[in-house]
């Protein structure tokens, strides 16, 4: 983009804290950067984006929640999802060999990184008037190089407050739930609720843990048959294609969206959303991207998103317990110019 710096170097710039954040209705008047646009704000060579939000004092504030030694495991097999929620995520083949009578190893061959729990890094989606994040060219989005890639934050590592936010239980109580089947989407009021009710309230760098109780229902209350059905018309109840929910998480200082669903947003977009792009009208276009904020949380925003994360076991806990904060780890394959991966994620409370 004219009168934007050029990347210097591919390591990502972090400062200890970040003062002057500019707000998200600041972002919507940028002349320098693309509008809505976080580009430039941790840096013209920055590669990890929202991660910047997760400082020393984040990390050390974290560690203060671990008060029981009690750890959840956040992910699911790798083969978790057959058939694959994604049609063309298929599962993966796992092969054990021996070069001996006492000797075995393994590998796996059609390892689709992002088929089960999974985190994008900012080269999972590229915005289709601005590019990939921070201006990073498309060129350099190669499996041999690392800009913008998941390996970029393995090296950063993901350590930090986790807030569980629970839809699910919160709309059970009050004999209400979610239609998973059709994709609802809800607005990010709702967050603002069930936090309140849940007695936890938000701070910059935290890790936002969003149980929508679609897992639940993709293994409890789905027949086998709509499970068959479901990649090639995938619905996922999630967050609102609205600015509203980008400021939210902006303002909110958000450092990584995960969530037990498969888009971390409602899929397919709603139709009132503001995202449907002119690469989105044309022929050939992949119907399901239409209107998703995925191009412009990723690309524009920098946000780290997590998918299909198994929170069922951590919700019950802080449902028992009454606590819904804990430390998470999330530490990502250091694959250079991986696009995704799994996200090797656990809770510690």
């Amino acid at each position: 983009m004219a009168g934007y710096p050029r990347r210097k170097t591919h390591m990502a710039s972090f400062a200890s804290e970040f003062a002057s954040i500019p707000s998200y209705e600041e972002l919507m008047t940028r002349q320098r950067a693309p509008i809505g646009s976080a580009w430039g704000v941790f840096g013209a060579d920055d590669e990890v984006g929202t991660l910047n939000f997760i400082t020393p004092d984040c990390v050390r504030h974290a560690a203060t929640l671990v008060k029981r030694g009690v750890t959840f495991n956040l992910d699911k097999p790798l083969d978790g999802f057959d058939p694959p929620v994604a049609r063309h995520r298929h599962k993966p083949r796992h092969t054990i060999f021996s070069n001996g009578d006492h000797h075995r190893d393994d590998f796996i061959d059609g390892l689709y990184l992002q088929a089960s729990t999974q985190v994008d890094s900012l080269r999972h989606f590229r915005h289709p008037d601005h590019g990939f994040y921070n201006g990073a060219s498309d060129d350099d989005i190669r499996p041999d190089t690392p800009t913008i890639g998941v390996n970029r934050y393995a090296e950063r590592c993901i350590v930090g407050r986790g807030v569980l936010v629970d839809i699910d239980r919160y709309l059970c109580k009050q004999g209400r739930s979610m239609d998973h089947r059709a994709g609802e989407a809800f607005p990010v009021s709702l967050l603002d609720d069930i936090a309140a009710a849940q007695g936890v309230a938000f701070r910059r760098g935290d890790i936002l843990l969003m149980r929508t109780g679609w897992m639940h229902c993709y293994f409890n209350d789905m027949s086998q048959s709509e499970r068959n059905a479901l990649p090639n018309s995938l619905k996922s109840t999630g967050l609102l294609q609205s600015r509203e929910t980008l400021a939210w998480l902006w303002d909110h200082g958000i450092s990584v969206g995960a969530s037990d669903n498969a888009g971390f947003e409602a899929i397919p977009s709603v139709a009132t959303s503001p995202f449907v792009s002119e690469f989105d009208k044309r022929a050939g276009a992949e119907p399901i991207h239409a209107g998703l904020m995925h191009p412009t949380m990723i690309a524009l925003l920098g946000l780290c998103l997590g998918e299909l994360w198994d929170l069922e076991a951590l919700a019950a806990d802080c449902a028992a317990t009454g606590v819904y904060e804990c430390m998470v780890s999330c530490k990502p394959l250091n694959l250079i110019g991986g696009v995704g991966s799994p996200a090797n994620a656990i809770a510690m409370v």
